[in-house]
């Protein structure tokens, strides 16, 4: 838990813990391609879909994320809609903000 709470303080050090993450093949590709989003980088659903290669797939994609138990450890927070504004979240649109937020002040090096 330490190590999670960390994370949530300083993401650009990175979380390893071995998770067991359960899903469908589909589920497992969207949430293996969420922990390749560095912190502080947001896609949209459109640019998940096209890096799983499934461009046609974007509902899918998002109820991927919906489906995602793991918050943080797996970053749906960083997927946001095309226009760039902030959609719904499992935890609160208010925390997606606050991690967006707090992972793009530790890019900038700013507390």
């Amino acid at each position: 838990m330490a190590q999670v709470v960390g994370f949530v303080e300083a993401p650009e050090v990175g979380l390893n813990l071995p998770l067991d993450v359960r899903g469908t093949a589909f589920q497992q590709r969207v949430w293996q391609a969420l922990r390749e989003i560095p912190p502080g980088d947001t896609v949209s659903y459109s640019q998940l879909a096209e890096r799983i290669g499934a461009p046609r797939s974007v509902r899918a994609v998002a109820q991927a994320c919906g489906a995602n138990h793991i918050a943080v450890a797996v970053p749906c927070h960083r997927v946001v809609r095309r226009d760039g504004d902030i959609s719904g979240y499992r935890w609160g649109v208010e925390r997606k903000r606050e991690l967006l937020q707090r992972e793009a002040r530790a890019r900038a090096g700013s507390p």
